[in-house]
């Protein structure tokens, strides 16, 4: 069953006021938008464009109601949710930093604070529901520019050496600073320890030492000796970051973190623990079905210092770019290491056939990208989908049969279902 399906974009203020209107070929609104959820999720559930189809205005309903239609007899048995939510996200201006939780971590945060009487809409509710929150997220546009994990000490000690440079550069070098910073870098946790004392210590306004460190690396972050070194990229984004939250301890957690810049197709992968922003650029983005997020910084919302610590994975990493699988000509898949989600993109004539096929794992999402494409499935039912265009696929359909001039991203269950 081919159910059309569609949603108002989310008008966070860090969206773009042109992308997603461009990729759904429809007229700007004029207003910020930033994300279009393509899912089942309680916060913004994709609309059934024809209720009469189904019998329900939007997909939550549906599931909740016919769970073995709409789900599968196997997702209906394990707790009759989707356990994936799909977006069309378009950042012109950076998102906060943020970590999500493991499954364990959810089920005893969620846990914890329902029997401490925290309500679901506190402003300090950390975690919303039961369930963990692994990220994927693919560049549409030519760049799209990230934070993500924490970059190999080596390379934290190549940005300290370029600041230090600047300061003995400037006109009236000021080192106090840098080695203070440099200092809690030092210990036998050096990233947990910066982190911690930056948080706890800079937020609390302008009278910390770690409002003195952030200072001053923002201001050695524009000159030239920074600019022109091998870290500019990671340079350049601190002066992006303390124009939008100044005096922010996020601007200088940013030069822990491996600075990304995807370009079109390529993808990064965040697992649990992995501190992240997204910073420019539209993307697809496929998730677990969550709210749970701990945030670090970059952002007016409530940070619990010590829940994200406890949450976040210290240990320094390369960026986590995930390489899609070559399934068949025109058919690539993003498959992470959990069972919730895996994505197709499928360009059949970017491929060089007529039809290119898919098997379904689960129940599915297909979003386009670009022109039309046709999908038909395993009960003789198809669908036409024009630019932007969405639907919701059950299950049953099994093998899937896409064809036409345009890309289809593909959302839907792992090998496994969670």
């Amino acid at each position: 069953m081919f159910v059309a399906i569609g949603n108002t974009p989310r008008d966070y203020a860090w969206g773009s006021t042109t992308a997603i209107a461009t990729f759904r070929g429809s007229a700007a609104s004029g207003a910020p938008e930033a994300e279009l959820w393509l899912g089942a999720h309680p916060g913004s559930p994709a609309k059934v464009l024809d209720a009469s189809s189904v019998g329900h205005a939007d997909l939550a309903s549906w599931i909740e109601a016919a769970p073995e239609q709409a789900l599968g007899a196997e997702l209906a048995a394990q707790g009759a949710r989707l356990p994936f939510l799909l977006k069309v996200l378009a950042a012109a201006a950076p998102l906060s930093l943020q970590a999500h939780p493991t499954p364990e971590q959810a089920r005893a945060g969620f846990a914890r604070e329902e029997a401490d009487g925290v309500p679901l809409t506190a402003y300090d509710r950390n975690f919303k529901d039961e369930f963990h929150k692994p990220e994927l997220i693919v560049a549409v546009s030519d760049t799209f520019d990230a934070l993500s994990g924490f970059r190999p000490l080596e390379e934290v000690r190549g940005v300290l050496e370029v600041l230090r440079a600047a300061d003995a550069a400037a006109p009236e070098p000021d080192p106090g600073a840098l080695d203070l910073l440099e200092s809690h870098l030092s210990g036998e946790q050096p990233l947990r320890d910066t982190v911690e004392w930056l948080l706890r210590d800079g937020r609390g306004g302008d009278t910390g030492e770690a409002s003195w460190v952030v200072d001053r690396v923002t201001a050695l972050a524009a000159s030239r000796t920074a600019l022109d070194s091998p870290f500019a990229l990671s340079l350049e984004t601190v002066g992006e970051l303390a124009e939008s939250y100044p005096g922010d301890p996020g601007v200088v957690i940013s030069l822990l973190l491996n600075r990304v810049r995807l370009v079109r197709g390529e993808a990064l992968y965040l697992a649990a623990g992995n501190i992240h922003a997204y910073l420019d650029g539209l993307g697809i983005e496929l998730m677990a079905a969550s709210d749970n997020v701990l945030r670090g910084g970059l952002t007016p919302k409530h940070i619990d210092v010590t829940e994200l610590l406890d949450v976040l994975d210290f240990t320094p990493i390369a960026a986590p770019y995930l390489a899609p699988v070559e399934m068949s000509p025109g058919v690539a898949v993003f498959r992470p290491d959990v069972p919730d989600f895996e994505l197709y993109r499928v360009e059949p004539r970017g491929g060089g056939i007529g039809t290119a096929h898919v098997a379904l794992t689960g129940p599915a999402i297909v979003v386009v990208e670009g022109d039309g494409v046709t999908i038909g499935g395993s009960s003789g039912a198809s669908v036409a989908l024009g630019r932007g265009e969405s639907a919701y696929i059950t299950p049953d359909e099994g093998e899937l049969d896409v064809s036409g001039p345009g890309v289809a991203w593909i959302a839907t269950t792992g090998t496994s279902s969670p």
